[in-house]
């Protein structure tokens, strides 16, 4: 036996009590006499003593042997310890060991084991086995277990069945590209991994499998931005015989449930925002609602006099910053700077600042009196002691803009409180959206989507107004789930692939399997996805998804601990008839 009792486990009870431990040395403090050695695991830290008066000395000889991260195994008898640390959960006593046994070596790690490490994130990334061993990323890697089985227990008292759908699939021309696979034993031919189980999980209705879920690996080659993975969770969920209701109802019952046991924090109404209404008010389709400042269109109360700025703009828009009134001309020109960094992309900002007197000091003080700022006000919601940021241009991109805006100053107003959860359904998305690269319409979440019933009218003659049957959840921020009500009919789903330019012969070979099960009874079905890792990471309190990933790439989708991708053996390439021309 290894160990009798973990590290984290002894208390002033157990005192007198035989025990075996095991686990890593944490640190070491050498008083010549005497001998203390932190040993970590999983569970916790145990202080040993080795006295060379109650020790033999032979085990305290090997004792002064010991460096960081040494595996080792220890007998002893718990004592009570003299300078106890209540810092800890076993800080009241200390074991005196008669026996040590080295059980495996250790170089000296490139960074400290601790809570506060000197490593960066590079060097973190390429020892991940290490980093697992501190106490942040352990921690989170519970945490996300915590979740999981949290959502396992969930689904499955809601009669949930989960079931594994396959890794190697076939290839698929929507959405992002395809991870793809070459088949040794079919020359020439390749799978995809998925990028998400969604043919599948509608055949399982089609089965009669009327509630599937699954916690399923995902993967999309696309270009990697700030905090994304090549490969993902989700939490994958279908219904057979439900409408949209029945599916918002079931999963935040599931959101409830998770806030609630996991954070111990009651979540009220989920309030619901259609996507046009959410990008009026809030320039994007998930907003952050844990804070205001929302949108206040201009146009009527801007464009009546000779700023030719805001004349020849699509849209004018602002937004009120509580207590912004009290920023210094200087700090003013650093979020005109900000705005107009490229990644923003604005050519400027206007501003008024609304006085505790009731008067108001703008930037276009020439242009408008007191009047038209009080309109401003107004329409903005601003109160005495606020800012108004104004924005102007095409309405996508100035919203987009002023979107970003909001964001920041929320960051630095510190309104984002991760200890406050505000859910929010945004509906009633478009269906297609247009693709000036192509000149094409794609569909905006996926080619099973149904169109509003309502809408299907509107196919041929004015495509870009269809609404979808379609629904995002948006955690604080971050859109956390989607889905939509598939297309269940054989006939609509072959007007949607037209509509996406698909002639009748691509529509069979990349979709004829589904549609031929179409063929066979389908009920009418839906589902939602939930993204898991940034779920994980927002009830973590968190805004980076890759401390809750036990082994991530980085920003390149590389993982640097293995050195991955990389080069295969030629004979490999020869066994697979792939020729690199390098």
């Amino acid at each position: 036996m290894y160990r009798s009792h973990s590290c984290g486990q002894l208390r002033t009870s157990d005192i007198n009590k035989e025990v075996t431990l095991a686990g890593w040395v944490q640190k070491t403090r050498d008083k010549g006499f005497m001998i203390w050695v932190d040993l970590r695991d999983r569970y916790g830290i145990t202080q040993l003593i080795f006295d060379e008066e109650r020790t033999p000395k032979d085990v305290v000889e090997k004792a002064k042997t010991l460096g960081r991260e040494f595996v080792i195994q220890i007998k002893g008898t718990v004592i009570e310890r003299e300078s106890k640390n209540k810092n800890i959960p076993t800080g009241e006593i200390e074991i005196l060991v008669r026996e040590l046994n080295i059980l495996n070596e250790s170089i000296v790690p490139p960074f400290t084991i601790e809570d506060e490490t000197d490593g960066g994130e590079d060097i973190r990334m390429k020892y991940r086995y290490l980093d697992i061993r501190r106490n942040p990323v352990k921690n989170s890697l519970m945490f996300r277990h915590q979740v999981a089985m949290q959502v396992r227990n969930y689904l499955s008292q809601e009669g949930f069945i989960e079931v594994e759908t396959p890794y190697l699939i076939k290839s698929t021309p929507e959405g992002a590209r395809d991870f793809v696979v070459p088949s040794r034993m079919n020359e020439g031919q390749f799978y995809a991994l998925p990028q998400s189980p969604q043919t599948f999980k509608q055949l399982l209705m089609v089965g009669g499998m009327d509630k599937y879920f699954q916690i399923v690996k995902c993967f999309r080659d696309e270009d990697l931005r700030a905090d994304r993975q090549p490969e993902f969770t989700q939490i994958d969920c279908e219904m057979a015989f439900v409408e949209q209701e029945d599916i918002l109802n079931i999963f935040e019952g599931l959101t409830r449930n998770l806030i609630k046991e996991i954070k111990g924090i009651e979540i009220g109404d989920f309030p619901r925002m259609t996507y046009d209404e959410a990008m009026k008010i809030y320039g994007n389709d998930k907003p952050d609602i844990r804070f205001g400042m929302k949108f206040g269109e201009l146009n009527t109360v801007a464009q009546h006099k000779d700023f030719k700025v805001f004349n020849d703009a699509e849209l004018v828009v602002g937004i009120a910053v509580p207590g912004g009134a009290s920023y210094t001309r200087k700090e003013i020109d650093k979020l005109i700077d900000w705005v107009k960094r490229p990644q923003v992309g604005a050519l400027g900002m206007i501003y008024v600042k609304c006085n505790e007197d009731g008067t108001y000091k703008s930037s276009v003080d020439k242009f408008y009196d007191q009047d038209d700022l009080a309109k401003w006000a107004s329409t903005t919601g601003a109160k005495a002691g606020d800012l108004i940021c104004v924005l102007s241009g095409p309405t996508h991109k100035v919203r987009a803009q002023l979107s970003a805006l909001r964001m920041e100053l929320a960051e630095r107003l510190d309104l984002r409180n991760p200890e406050e959860f505000a859910p929010l359904w945004v509906v009633d998305f478009p269906l297609l959206e247009w693709d000036e690269e192509t000149e094409r319409y794609h569909a905006m979440h996926h080619p099973f989507t149904s169109p509003k019933p309502e809408d299907i009218p509107l196919l041929d003659s004015k495509p870009g107004d269809v609404r979808a049957n379609a629904y995002d959840l948006v955690l604080n921020g971050n859109e956390i789930g989607g889905g939509s009500i598939r297309i269940h009919d054989k006939e609509t789903q072959a007007l949607m692939f037209d509509h996406l330019g698909f002639t009748p012969e691509e529509a069979k070979a990349q979709f004829g399997f589904l549609m031929d099960a179409f063929q066979y009874g389908a009920p009418p079905h839906g589902g939602l996805a939930f993204g898991f890792d940034r779920l994980v990471a927002i009830l973590g309190g968190q805004e980076t998804i890759r401390d809750f990933i036990a082994f991530p790439k980085n920003n390149s989708g590389r993982d640097v601990m293995i050195d991955a991708p990389a080069n295969i053996d030629a004979t490999q390439l020869k066994e697979l008839n792939i020729k690199l021309d390098l």
